[in-house]
This record gives C-alpha cells, sequence and structure tokens, in this order.
C-alpha cells in the first residue's frame, strides 16, 4: 500500500500511516487519501465516512483482515469446484482505501480476502480515487480503480462486457444507492448485495433535483430487473424493506449477517460512573441533535450521565451549539477524532452505547460495543433491529420517552445492565466474518448449479 491520509473514519483518527498489502492475520488495511473538498459537505462524504449514510457501519480507522481456518476455506473451495467458480469479479462504487470507505467496503474487503484465502481469484471494480493506484493489489484480491463516482456505473459494465477485467465465473454486484444493472448485461451466476433501501436518505444527502433521480432509479426504475436475481441483504429488518417497497420476491432475499472485527474484546474497568458512547459521523442521518436532548433528559434523572460522542461531520458546529444551549458542556463531550485504542477503550469503559440514527444497513458499532461487553440503547430501526438483540443485548425505543427511560434503567439497574452485557457478548459471539464469507459463496454457488441445471 501507500503513504495515505485518514481524512475522517468512523472513530474519527486523523493521522499519517505507512504499510504494505500482505494477506496474513493481523495485516492492517489503512484507509486512503483524498482533498477535502467543500462540494462534498452537502452529500455527507466530506471529512468522513459514511456507515449508514449510504451503508454503512461507521467508519474504520483501520481494518483487521480476518484469517479464514483451514474448515473454512475447505468448505468455500469444495463449493467452488463443484460448480466451476474460479473468478469471482465484484462490482462497487468505492473500494475500502478510498477516503469515504465505510461499512459496505468493509463487508467487501473482508469477504474479498477469505474468498482469496480459500483458492479463489477475486477481482473487486470501483471508480477511482485521488491519491490512489489505478491498479491495486490488496490482501490477496486485484482492485481496478477507473472512472468517475457517477462514470464508473457506465465505464465497469463496458469493461466486463468487453472483458478487460480478465476471465469471469461470477459475479457480484454491490447496489449502494446507484445499481450497476447487471441483469442487463450479464448473463452467469451471480449474487447482489444490497444492505438497505436508501429511501428518505437521497433528501438528506442530495439536492432536490438530484435526490429525485436517485430515489426513481432506486425504487422504480431498477426494482423490476432484480427482481428474479438473488439478493443478499444483512438484517432480516433490511429483507422486509427490500421486500416491501422495492417488490422484490421474498423467496429471492436471503439475509446474511456481517461478523464483528476481532480487535473489539472486552477488558478493563467499567467507568465509575454512568456513562454511554455514541459513535457515528455527524450528519443529519445519525440524528445527534436529537440523542443530545434525550441526554439532557436522562441527567436530569441522573445527575452524573455523561455521553462521549466519537466522530466527525459538518453537523459539529450545530451540535456544539445545541449542547451550550441545554447547558450540557459539563456532561456531554464531542470527542472528535480518537485512535484505534482510545474507541476500545471507551467501549470497555462504558455502560452503553446510544444511537438515535434515522436509517442504518447494520448497527456496526453497537456490535462493536458488544463485543466490548457493552450494550446498547438505540432507535428502533431496520439495522438496528438485527444488530441488538432486543432485551437480550440491548433496548430499542421509538419515542423519545422510550429512549430516555431505557437509559435510566440502565444506568441505574445494576441487574439489568449486568444480564444486557452478559446478552451482548454472546450476540457478539454469534458474529464472524468466516461465516459470512461460507454463506455469501453458499448464495453464488446456488445460482451457478441452477444455472447448470443441476
Amino acid at each position: 500500500m501507500h503513504l495515505v491520509w485518514n481524512v475522517d473514519t468512523r472513530s474519527g483518527v486523523s493521522q499519517t500511516f505507512r504499510s504494505t498489502a500482505v494477506s496474513i492475520e493481523g495485516t492492517t488495511t489503512r484507509l486512503g487519501e483524498q482533498a477535502v473538498k467543500d462540494t462534498c459537505k452537502p452529500l455527507g462524504l466530506c471529512c468522513s465516512k459514511s456507515l449508514d449514510g449510504f451503508n454503512s457501519p461507521d467508519w474504520f480507522p483501520s481494518v483487521q483482515t480476518p484469517k479464514a481456518t483451514e474448515a473454512t476455506t475447505k468448505a468455500i473451495a469444495s463449493l467452488a469446484d463443484q460448480v466451476g467458480i474460479r473468478h469471482v469479479h465484484m462490482l462497487a462504487w468505492r473500494d475500502l482505501d478510498d477516503d469515504e470507505a465505510g461499512g459496505s467496503e468493509v463487508h467487501a474487503h473482508n469477504i474479498a480476502s477469505i474468498w482469496t484465502q480459500s483458492g479463489l481469484h477475486v477481482t473487486m471494480r470501483t471508480s477511482a480515487a485521488i491519491g490512489l493506484p489505478s491498479s491495486d493489489v490488496r490482501d490477496g484480491y486485484s482492485v481496478s480503480r477507473k472512472a468517475g463516482r457517477y462514470g464508473v456505473f457506465v465505464r465497469s459494465p463496458l469493461s466486463e462486457i468487453a472483458g478487460r477485467l480478465g476471465p469471469c465465473d461470477a459475479l457480484v454486484e454491490i447496489w449502494n444507492g446507484m445499481p450497476f444493472l447487471s441483469p442487463l448485461w450479464w448473463r452467469g451466476p451471480r449474487a447482489i448485495w444490497l444492505h438497505h433501501v436508501h429511501g428518505p436518505m437521497w433528501g438528506m444527502t442530495l439536492g432536490k433535483s438530484l435526490a429525485w433521480v436517485g430515489d426513481s432509479i432506486e425504487s422504480r426504475i431498477a426494482p423490476p430487473l432484480y427482481r428474479g436475481q438473488p439478493i443478499v441483504t444483512l438484517s432480516e429488518s433490511s429483507r422486509q424493506e427490500i421486500i416491501e417497497e422495492l417488490k422484490v420476491p421474498r423467496d429471492n432475499v436471503s439475509v446474511i449477517m456481517p461478523g464483528v472485527d476481532p480487535y473489539f474484546t472486552p477488558g478493563g474497568a467499567k467507568s465509575s460512573t454512568p456513562l454511554a458512547v455514541a459513535v457515528g459521523r455527524l450528519v443529519p442521518v445519525k440524528d445527534f441533535h436529537r440523542l443530545v436532548r434525550i441526554v439532557a433528559r436522562v441527567h436530569e434523572a441522573v445527575p452524573d450521565f455523561e455521553l462521549v460522542i466519537v466522530g466527525e461531520g459538518y453537523e459539529r458546529d450545530s451540535i456544539t451549539q445545541l449542547i451550550g444551549e441545554l447547558g450540557a458542556e459539563s456532561y456531554i463531550r464531542l470527542a472528535g477524532r480518537v485512535t484505534d485504542e482510545e474507541l476500545r477503550d471507551l467501549y470497555r469503559r462504558s455502560w452503553m452505547a446510544v444511537s438515535a440514527s434515522i436509517r442504518e444497513g447494520w448497527g456496526m458499532t453497537l456490535t462493536e460495543a458488544a463485543a466490548c461487553g457493552t450494550p446498547s440503547v438505540a432507535t428502533d430501526i431496520a439495522g438496528h433491529f438485527d444488530a441488538v438483540a432486543a432485551d437480550k443485548s440491548g433496548i430499542l425505543g421509538t419515542s423519545d420517552d422510550e429512549l430516555v427511560a431505557a437509559m435510566v434503567s440502565v444506568a441505574t439497574d445494576r441487574d439489568l445492565r449486568a444480564r444486557l452485557t452478559e446478552g451482548a457478548l454472546e450476540r457478539a459471539a454469534e458474529l464472524t466474518w468466516e461465516h459470512a464469507a461460507v454463506a455469501n459463496f453458499e448464495v453464488l454457488a446456488a445460482d451457478a448449479a441452477r444455472r447448470l441445471g443441476r
């Protein structure tokens, strides 16, 4: 890899790193470089990464590439041999080293890495990014970066049709808001990864005209092309959204949950007073203004309650202003950019992880906290509903009153907190990247077998 500058990650780390691309356990892949562009601010793409914004968990300052066990690699290799899949191409808007990479890119990277470890030849086709080479190899799989943010949706299909990316036995299309329309031009085995429907997020991140175009393509133009294709999403609640909003047949949508980075583990002591942590971009879809107001009410009932918000974004000034108006400076802190170690330490010390997000593909920060032994209190939305085992690893609420009551309960009820902590660890233990990699390849293999008439 190259010398890269991490402008803003999920945890807001701003540091310079140099690393090499090696497919070995413990390899750290760092996010890439791009100049901060003021024109990106309305899109929520500047100085931050979007786990939910356009899929996402939130943002990784670094990603520990998973090392698959022999049982996993043998299982994938055996399936590949049975259906004749050796070369897999992935079409994506961005790749992991992109400045704007997020949860979708972490997901694709981890699965591509494990597939490569299993003997598959994986090529990821994505858009160009400033400061990154047009061709690269990361942890064993190839990355081809060509065309701009919009042009990639035209040039990637043309490259595949012309065979410029080499042999391809199966295709993975990552439908991240804007589709590549692969059903129109690819006839081989495929899987469509659709983490969630963007719906109202178009209006939050784009101007009125562009939002209308994006929403029209996602909700009306593309769905008829994909209703006969195997679609994979991250959660049952997102599956329901896809079925209801895009009118995709129920049997065509599979749920395969993502893993949790093994970096996040229990350790150390909890804070001596009630401490909550919230991690994410400071942008409208995360609704930190609502969270600040909720915590102000919690503080009235629990005077030593504190909240630390990790992350950066263009709403920082307005959030800071609201904290001042509420007189909450002494118990709500905007931590901004933190290191990996500081983030893990916050997860470990906190009594709860909290989120008021409006839309999520998967509550990855909540499952990271769970892996550190910290339960969640969050909005009852698609993504959260599945990342959090309700009343086992955390509590979900719809109204402000419900969320206030849940935070107060977790802060004041020792037995409840102990039970949720145990449930959080159990929930996190269920989520592994190896399972996700095998299950996603099974979808590809099943489509290949169907096309072979088996």
